[in-house]
């Protein structure tokens, strides 16, 4: 079955979010805007239960911190992905980490940049002209980030959240 760590963020920070998503993001029915903190993967049942006690380890020693979502930005050339940039990464950059080495043994296929997107699979010019037209408008959104969650794929491409974990207070 196929897993990913994401952090959800405040229900505004989604809506504006969603917005774009709407109309940019061909993923948009699929799952509610997130960051990623570990790409999808392939997990055996198995080992699930092995990742979730990691899990609940990694939330219970790691406090809880604030995002502040500040700018449009994109991934071009490497992927055509506009989204949402993290003005505080240290905090994703941390978690991620924690996450990452003892999760799943894959190697990651980008270098972890947290973000949260707003559009993916556009073209070149596509992409140009919704960037230049976002790149003007003032993006100032906090979100409270308390808990990630374990999501996996079910069989119609929709993610669902298996367990969520709570990070320190």
């Amino acid at each position: 079955m196929m897993y990913s760590i994401v952090i959800f963020p405040s229900s505004k920070v989604q809506e504006v979010a969603n917005s774009y998503r709407k109309r940019y993001d061909p993923g948009y029915a699929l799952v509610p805007p997130y960051i990623r903190l570990k790409e999808a993967f392939e997990l055996d049942e198995a080992k699930l239960s092995e990742l979730v006690s990691h899990l609940e380890q990694v939330a219970s020693s790691t406090d809880s911190f604030s995002a502040h979502f500040h700018r449009v930005s994109s991934f071009h050339p490497t992927t055509n992905v506009i989204y949402l940039a993290v003005q505080n990464k240290e905090p994703f950059n941390e978690l991620h980490q924690k996450i990452a080495n003892q999760c799943v043994n894959e190697k990651e296929t980008y270098a972890y940049v947290p973000h949260l997107t707003i559009g993916r699979d556009l073209s070149d010019d596509e992409l140009r002209d919704v960037t230049g037209q976002l790149s003007m408008a003032k993006i100032d959104l906090n979100s409270e980030i308390d808990r990630f969650h374990l999501i996996y794929q079910l069989e119609d491409g929709i993610w669902s959240v298996y367990q969520t974990f709570l990070l320190k207070k």
